[in-house]
């Protein structure tokens, strides 16, 4: 993700496979939110029963706030100076 964007949001999302088989390329586009910002990717939807249902991938960054933000991180500032 680049420096402009803080956040990127949509309400649908191209996907894109080559069959393994044929080699031909698919793409289908879905009704998918999409949320991203530097911390993690979130996709909602639909699932078969109606009610939403969420997949979310957390970055590198999003996995080391995670853990500081449940004790399991570093006992020092990552910004050197909160504690004075």
């Amino acid at each position: 993700m680049g420096d402009e964007f803080f956040e990127i949001t949509a309400h649908e999302v191209t996907v894109e496979v080559r069959d393994e088989k044929t080699g031909e390329l698919i793409r289908r586009t879905l009704p998918i939110d999409y949320y991203e910002n530097a911390n993690f990717l979130k996709l909602s939807g639909e699932n078969m029963d109606g009610s939403v249902s969420q997949l979310v991938f957390l970055s590198a960054r999003g996995i080391e706030r995670v853990k500081d933000i449940t004790g399991q991180g570093p006992d020092h500032d990552r910004c050197g100076g909160h504690g004075h």
